[in-house]
């Protein structure tokens, strides 16, 4: 039974002191026991609704790996330590029918043996270091430890005769500073100098949540699964992918680009395999266009992958494809299907795959046969995804939908409805809670009258005949996408008493290639038609206050947010969290490759800048008159805090309402750790309740 703690942090409120709706303010902390002004806007927590404080009691499951012979599955079970404000991860245990489910390990990344009498997993050692472990599943239970590295191992397999590991870890190359940068200098013996510079010759040289790179790059390795020596199978600066074993044993195959210019040619990837005895390297596929997640039909005579041809297109809907295992005759499987495949897993006999697809706002499960018949395994309102298959083909997946959140399930492969519920890790936290209902949207876009997808959570105590505060929430990717699973976070701000609008505008993932690709060369711009074409659709059923109307989003959200702000204003106020404003020097800052985010112009800036310039919300901050927040961590890469700061500084050269919120120990987002996720929820309605009022004679009104 969980204890649930008291949230010291609604204690705290910002108070905002202002003299007119352009005045500059600056927030202030209040302390506890010190009051501030009562807002002109707020909502009132409905009886049994969702508090907020039970995200410290949440607990989040994922990676269930089901035993050979099909008997017990194990997961991952993520708890958060309210002391050292982070999220753990300890290893359960249950079996398939399930009963007995209980504590094993502490540790992630489970992988069962090949005949099952051994499990491996990712621990920290006695220093703090990520090293793989064994544990044998008889009565004894004895853990040894195989590896003893200095830097941390991931995607760990097991050989097929279970005397090896499989592993990536990121190494060292030769550095280009010892190459050209050899450096003397007449330093003092014993003297106290600065460390020297870096420097980066590399195109890709820094990551959100890594840092910079350094000369480090992802090698393929493999070690004695009894403990020895790690062998380094693969060379020189190449990012080698995910690597999984074919059926002899003998070699391995991965995803990667393995020529020279690779980080250039960054939309194209090809499979390879590996040998584990000598590492030899031979490669497999040969057309323009990513190719991508191998896996070894079960006798060896095949190989499946994800791919497509190369295109022009920012957005295109991957396929599953099959080749024999020398890499000839590749077909493609579920080409007619435009819609994206997840994880492959071969059918035990070898005749056909199964795998997950999130298409249309939900996650259901494919199979498709070696001659292209594709068919749904599981149809409805859900998020079901298919994680690991026994040898006898019992299955086990996560399975939500938009009351329940995602719990660990075992299924016949074949038949995936009759599944058996192995967990239940909230029912004691959401007991005697009332959760809001979740309602799905259609509306038809202003622009065009295009379908737009979307889902509305209404407060718990819901009255038709009343009006709501509504909050329209906006997702990222661009291509992301927005699903009618459970939301922690959006049935928190219903149980306060809003009207919580989300919604899959043009560009968005999962409702096929034209779709997604709507925006290209035309991003922001009629994703904003649909939006508040969305809007529109839920103020015409009756009960939103349409001069009670919030906004905000992040990341490619934050983009739209930020955009809609220049574009209108009908909302009382709005948060652009972690956004890009300028896409004219976006490029410059932004981890990864960034010739990604080029590619998403028809020139570069340098060359013609008139399409950068309309498209950067920048451009219209002289229109904004709804107060803005931004937040951002500290430590984002993806939408650096210079994209934040050049809004936040255009609102105040004008002497607009805005806020600018920098959170410590965040990368990319705002709400990793426990207490930074409480933060974000008050914040953002604090933020909310400021500037709403129930006395507006303001008319909405789209502006230039």
């Amino acid at each position: 039974m969980k204890t649930r703690a008291p949230v010291s942090l609604p204690s705290f409120s910002f108070r905002f002191t202002f003299r007119g709706l352009f005045q500059s303010f600056v927030p202030l902390l209040v302390l506890v026991g010190v009051s501030a002004p009562a807002p002109a806007f707020a909502t009132q927590q409905a009886d049994g609704a969702l508090p907020l404080e039970t995200w410290l009691d949440w607990e989040r499951l994922q990676d269930p790996q089901i035993s050979p012979d099909g008997g017990s599955v194990v997961y991952e079970r993520q708890w958060v330590d309210k002391m050292n404000d982070a999220w753990k991860t300890s290893i359960w245990i249950v079996n398939s029918d399930g009963t007995r489910p209980r504590h094993l390990l502490d540790g992630s990344s489970p992988r069962w043996s090949p005949d099952g009498s051994r499990l491996a997993f990712l621990a920290p050692d006695d220093e703090g270091n990520t090293q793989i472990f064994v544990r044998w599943m008889d009565a004894e239970g004895a853990v040894s430890q195989v590896t003893r590295l200095t830097e941390s191992p991931s995607n760990l397999a097991w050989s097929p005769d279970g005397t090896r590991f499989s592993f990536t870890m990121r190494m060292g190359a030769e550095e280009p500073t010892a190459r050209h940068w050899s450096l003397s200098l007449p330093k003092p013996e014993g003297a106290t100098w600065t460390p020297g510079p870096r420097i980066i010759e590399r195109l890709v040289y820094r990551q959100d949540r890594v840092g910079f790179l350094g000369d480090k790059y992802q090698h393929i390795f493999v070690v004695p699964a009894d403990g020895g020596t790690p062998r380094q199978l693969t060379e020189g600066d190449f990012n080698y992918g995910v690597p999984t074993w074919e059926p002899d044993g003998g070699s391995l195959l991965f995803s990667g680009l393995i020529i020279e210019d690779a980080d250039y040619r960054w939309q194209e990837s090809e499979i390879y395999r590996l040998d584990a005895e000598s590492g030899e390297l031979s490669q497999v596929t040969t057309r323009k266009g990513p190719d991508t997640r191998p896996v070894a039909s079960p006798d060896g005579r095949m190989i499946a992958y994800v791919g497509h041809d190369t295109t022009t297109f920012d957005y295109i809907e991957s396929a599953v494809y099959v080749m024999n295992a020398d890499g000839s005759n590749p077909r493609a499987l579920t080409a007619d299907m435009d819609r994206s495949p997840g994880a492959l897993h071969w059918a035990p006999d070898g005749r056909g795959l199964y795998f997950d697809v999130t298409a249309d706002g939900y996650r259901n499960i494919y199979h498709a046969s070696l001659d292209g018949e594709v068919r749904a395994m599981s149809d409805g309102a859900q998020m079901f995804g298919l994680n690991d298959v026994s040898d006898g083909g019992t299955a086990v997946g996560m399975w939500g939908d938009a009351h329940e959140p995602g719990d660990v399930y075992a299924f016949p492969l074949d038949e995936p409805d009759r599944r058996t519920r192995l967990t239940d890790v909230n029912a004691d936290v959401l007991a005697g809670v009332t959760l809001g209902e979740v309602e799905q949207i259609w509306s038809e876009s202003s622009h065009d009258g295009l379908p737009i997808h979307g889902w509305v959570i209404k407060p718990p105590d819901f009255d038709a005949s009343r009006e709501y505060p509504l909050i329209l929430i906006i997702h990222g990717g661009p291509h992301g996408m927005y699903n009618g699973g459970f939301n922690f976070s959006w049935q928190e701000h219903a149980a306060n008493g809003y009207v919580v609008l989300y919604t899959n505008p043009r560009g968005s993932s999962g409702y096929g290639t034209e779709f997604g690709n709507a925006i290209q060369y035309d991003y922001p711009n009629h994703d904003f038609d649909d939006l508040m074409s969305s809007v529109d659709e839920v103020i015409s059923r009756g009960y939103v206050d349409d001069g009670n109307m919030f906004v905000y989003g992040c990341s490619g959200g934050g983009v739209l947010t930020s955009w809609v702000v220049g574009h209108t204003d009908r909302f009382r106020a709005a948060s652009a969290n972690c956004p890009v404003v300028n896409w004219f020097n976006f490029p410059n800052e932004v981890d990864g490759n960034y010739l990604r985010w080029y590619a998403d112009f028809r020139q570069f800036p340098w060359e013609d800048p008139s399409e950068h310039i309309r498209r950067s919300p920048i451009s219209y901050v002289g229109n904004v008159t709804t107060p803005t927040m931004l937040m951002t961590g500290v430590l984002d890469l993806r939408t650096p805090m210079a994209q934040t700061e050049q809004f936040y500084q255009a609102l105040k050269a004008q002497n607009k309402p805005t806020a600018m919120v920098r959170f410590e120990g965040e990368w990319h987002g705002t709400s990793r750790l426990p207490s930074n996720f409480l933060r974000t929820q008050l914040i953002l309605r604090k933020w909310f309740e400021r500037w709403g009022t129930h006395d507006d004679d303001r008319t909405a009104a789209t502006m230039p």
